[in-house]
């Protein structure tokens, strides 16, 4: 335990040294994204999917399409959960059994981002108001981890989403019946994109990789929509954000998010 500390301060200290140089670790600007790359239909058997790169981040993202039970106080909306998983093998301090605080928050922050933007318009998937609706699960694998899962899951899940071909059912006999080849596009409205910055002393980096996020002091995740708008915010770490520091990374999160949307409406455009 003490050898690893002494290494993780040690990075620190050549990581704030760099950053008082404007550099950072892997050459990247501040506020730089690392390198995306989005692969549609990456599960054959999902209703959509999709394989994301960021950096040396890897994530893919299934979502499975299904009648379901609604919510009791709405009855007339769709359902639609995020969740995520890290397998064994995406890093060495990952182990197999119940999900972790860190997973479950995770899970939230994306589900939260693509479910305040109202992505998927869930009024739209109701088979019988208050009986039975169409439930959108998008489930979130971390196959390799180099830091900022929080934004490579939200990008995997959007893919997916956008990709996503649900089935038809109608209410027959007081239960749902699948209407054979009826597929048709999930009722998207807008495509949210997150991203995370993170507080390293006084600096700000934009998409931290492994050994920078180990080194923050505090994180931002900022989520905009199509038209740019902010709609959801989750900070975490033990440092915090001045007013200027939050506007920065609001402006941030505006003008790199429109760059990462182009690559999602690219991959969506390639998988038709």
């Amino acid at each position: 335990m003490t050898s690893t500390s002494v290494i993780d301060e040690l990075k620190r200290t050549q990581i704030l040294e760099l950053l008082e140089q404007g550099k950072r670790v892997d050459g990247r600007a501040l506020d730089e994204a690392r390198e995306i790359k989005i692969e549609t239909n990456a599960i054959p058997k999902a209703n959509g999917s999709a394989r994301v790169f960021l950096g040396d981040t890897e994530v893919i993202c299934g979502v499975k399409i299904q009648p379901d039970r609604p919510f009791p106080d709405t009855g007339d909306k769709g359902l639609f959960i995020c969740t995520a998983e890290l397998l064994p093998l995406s890093h060495p301090t990952v182990e197999t059994g119940p999900p972790q605080p860190p997973v479950i928050e995770l899970a939230r922050v994306v589900d939260r981002g693509i479910r305040e933007s109202h992505m998927v318009d869930v009024s739209q998937l109701v088979i019988e108001k208050d009986k039975s609706v169409i439930g959108v699960f998008a489930d979130n694998v971390v196959v390799d981890y180099d830091g900022n899962l929080f934004d490579a899951c939200s990008y995997a899940a959007t893919a997916a989403l956008l990709t996503t071909k649900t089935p038809k059912w109608n209410w027959t006999d007081d239960s749902p019946v699948l209407a054979e080849g009826e597929d048709r596009p999930l009722p998207i409205t807008t495509i949210p994109v997150s991203v995370t910055m993170g507080k390293i002393g006084n600096y700000i980096v934009v998409d931290p990789n492994g050994d920078e996020w180990e080194s923050m002091d505090a994180r931002v995740t900022i989520t905009t929509d199509s038209d740019g708008n902010i709609c959801a915010l989750q900070k975490g770490g033990s440092d915090g954000f001045t007013q200027d520091e939050i506007n920065q990374c609001g402006e941030i999160s505006v003008r790199i998010g429109a760059k990462i949307r182009e690559k999602l409406k690219a991959a969506q455009k390639d998988s038709q």
